[in-house]
């Protein structure tokens, strides 16, 4: 009997309660530790008020869903077996996990981060990606550059 590889979660998923976004609920699941969700929702709040507080550009929203965006790699280097050798090989990357490893790359930044609290280090993040920069544009820009060097392997794709 074959197993499911996927779960149903995405379709479970439901809005959080200030924005109604499946994204940030998605965010907030990621974020939280042990099962406290409150407080990651809390963490995730305080981060878009302090967004709302500095910044006039753009609805707090706005600002973490172009943020997301702005950090979701196009191409990543895969490890390919052949004839003997192991080849970094250039693949895109579908939309699914541009997500997950977009969320996943922030929240390292976060965590790497010590000192402040953790929604003034997620507002920081945020609005740092929004602008193109900050540690999790530079770990995309990392695996693009990656992605360049290994071009000549790109053949190795299938």
């Amino acid at each position: 009997m074959a197993f499911k590889k996927w779960t149903a979660s995405i379709k479970q998923l439901t809005g959080d309660p200030r924005f109604n976004s499946k994204l940030v609920a998605k965010f907030i699941n990621c974020l939280m530790y042990d099962g406290n969700k409150a407080v990651a929702q809390k963490v995730v709040y305080e981060a878009m008020d302090i967004i709302a507080q500095k910044t006039q550009e753009a609805p707090p929203l706005e600002i973490f869903e172009k943020a997301l965006e702005n950090v979701k790699p196009l191409i990543e280097v895969r490890s390919r077996r052949v004839g003997g050798a192991n080849y970094q090989v250039p693949m895109q990357v579908n939309r699914k996990r541009q997500q997950s490893l977009a969320i996943r790359w922030i929240l390292e930044a976060i965590r790497g981060g010590k000192g402040s609290p953790t929604s003034q280090r997620l507002a920081t993040e945020l609005m740092s990606a929004f602008k193109r920069e900050g540690a999790a544009m530079s770990t995309r820009e990392n695996i693009h550059r990656m992605a360049e060097a290994n071009k000549a392997f790109a053949h190795f794709a299938w």
